[in-house]
């Protein structure tokens, strides 16, 4: 085993260890890992907000027994796998060893840290997107066509995962076109390649057109609820921070492109960047959407830092410069990772209401940062459900109705009893009731802003109605939501759920 193939495994081994450090047991699973863990549940080549694939590897943690272990080993392998792509890239772009350890620090010690503590389609998406931008090195190096077809491939996959990887051929398309790289629209094998790539994803896009293209209305109502609120300044301004350490390597790939020598033939990327960020900036995406541009270019500039700083007094600027996004890291720590117990923060709290890190998107200042809150009441929650519906009778015959997608699918993941399936009329819950079986317990999980006239609207409809429980942390995103519990119903709940179910879905 080489010295170099040793390093990169002590770079995997460093990633999965950071990961699971930064896993405090204090906290539950966020939100929207409830959500993509249930879609295991519920297979299929499509959903109402994101594509196939995160299902599937729900699905694999299902088999392996749905343990919070294997919830975060399959972010940390893609991170480690990102690692290895960036690795590979610096190899094909002939860098040396100094340029590997610096490639791979750089990615190791970056946002993507944060990004693969969650179970997302985010964390595959940069793998992808690194994937894809690798091929392309290779298909330029080699002009080998098979190439071609290893991009295709990478590229359905990623659409299948994240349908944000179309930004990718936005922003490539009009660089390839300005670049002598064009020439590639005269081979016969990448209309081929495209076709395949076409097969490939068309299950999904027939999926689509079957619910009457469900990613439109998520795509509007993001748009209108949160990118409406994005700050295109903000934007630029947060893809500084997440590689800040390796901001002096992106900033000298983005010279080399346009000025090494070496890498003319590559110089399609320095385009790439540009079109790609106009687009997100023009569509005023999430920051975070972009994440997936940056590893490629640590490797460009890996590599061409490695050629400059390998003579004379310029040899000690190379430690440096692998120390830097380490020192970042150090110094960001306690801020992006929600490694300290909630009690930290709230002993803290002016150290982190003067960096703006308190503040939700309600405006208002709170305990914990949101994402944080995120990430408890959940177990307390399911556990309060497993009481309450342990004490009812005619158990096969209740249906428990949540607020948000969070809700129910930490019910459907922590409890105990096997029969309670959890549903809502938000996010792909409103496609999972089960209203076959006659309704005779309604519980009703709501949010505390909303639960004010629950007990005396919903108590119309049942002749038994009561407080069952709420979340008591006060640090939960979810603290105060309620349990209601309504029992032997006036009228026929099933019929009226059934037509509220297709309104609902008719909206959409």
């Amino acid at each position: 085993m080489t010295k170099r193939t040793l390093i990169l495994i002590g770079f995997i081994l460093a990633k999965f260890l950071l990961q699971y450090f930064l896993f405090n047991p204090g906290y539950d699973l966020q939100r929207d890992e409830y959500l993509h863990l249930d879609q295991a549940n519920h297979l299929a080549w499509g959903f109402l907000s994101v594509p196939p694939v995160t299902s599937w590897i729900a699905y694999i943690i299902k088999l392996l027994g749905y343990g919070v272990f294997w919830v975060k080993f399959f972010p940390a392998l893609f991170g480690a796998l990102t690692i290895v792509v960036v690795w590979k890239t610096i190899e094909e772009l002939k860098g040396n060893l100094f340029a590997l350890i610096l490639g791979a620090t750089c990615v190791l010690f970056s946002a993507i840290l944060r990004l693969n503590f969650l179970l997302q389609p985010n964390s595959f998406d940069v793998l992808c997107w690194t994937a894809f931008y690798f091929t392309l090195i290779k298909y330029i190096n080699t002009e080998n066509v098979k190439w071609l077809f290893i991009g295709s491939f990478v590229f359905a996959i990623g659409f299948l995962n994240k349908y944000n990887i179309v930004f990718l051929i936005i922003g490539l398309f009009p660089a390839i076109l300005l670049t002598n790289q064009r020439k590639v629209f005269a081979k016969k094998e990448f209309y081929y390649s495209v076709i395949i790539g076409l097969l490939l994803i068309f299950p999904n896009l027939l999926w689509q057109y079957k619910n009457a293209f469900p990613i439109f209305h998520h795509l509007k109502e993001l748009a209108e609820t949160q990118l409406v609120n994005v700050n295109r300044f903000d934007f630029l301004k947060e893809q500084l921070l997440f590689f800040v350490g390796a901001l002096p390597v992106i900033s000298a790939s983005l010279y080399a492109l346009l000025f090494h020598k070496p890498f003319e033939k590559f110089r399609l990327f320095f385009g790439t960047i540009i079109f790609t960020l106009i687009v997100f900036i023009y569509f005023k995406a999430k920051s975070y959407y972009a994440i997936g541009l940056y590893p490629i270019y640590i490797s460009f500039g890996s590599v061409f830092l490695s050629i400059k700083l390998n003579t004379g007094w310029r040899k000690y600027l190379q430690p440096i410069l692998v120390a830097v996004p380490i020192i970042f890291y150090v110094l960001l720590f306690n801020i992006v990772f929600s490694v300290k117990n909630p009690n930290y923060y709230k002993e803290n709290k002016n150290k982190y209401k003067e960096l703006g890190l308190l503040r939700w998107e309600d405006g208002e200042d709170h305990l914990l940062p949101q994402d944080f809150a995120d990430m408890l009441g959940w177990k307390e929650l399911a556990e309060k459900i497993d009481v309450v519906y342990g004490k009812l009778s005619n158990k096969d015959q209740t249906i428990i109705l949540c607020d948000n997608y969070g809700q129910a699918g930490a019910i459907n993941y922590y409890t105990k009893n096997k029969n309670i399936k959890a549903v809502s009329f938000n996010a792909d819950y409103i496609n999972w009731f089960n209203l076959d079986n006659k309704i005779e317990n309604f519980i009703r999980v709501k949010e505390f802003s909303e639960r004010n006239d629950e007990l005396e609207k919903t108590s119309l409809f049942f002749n038994m109605a009561f407080i069952a429980d709420s979340i008591t942390n006060p640090f939960a995103r979810e603290y105060k939501t309620t349990i209601f519990v309504f029992t032997n119903p006036k009228i026929d709940i099933n019929h009226r759920l059934k037509t509220e179910v297709k309104s609902k879905k008719n909206y959409r």
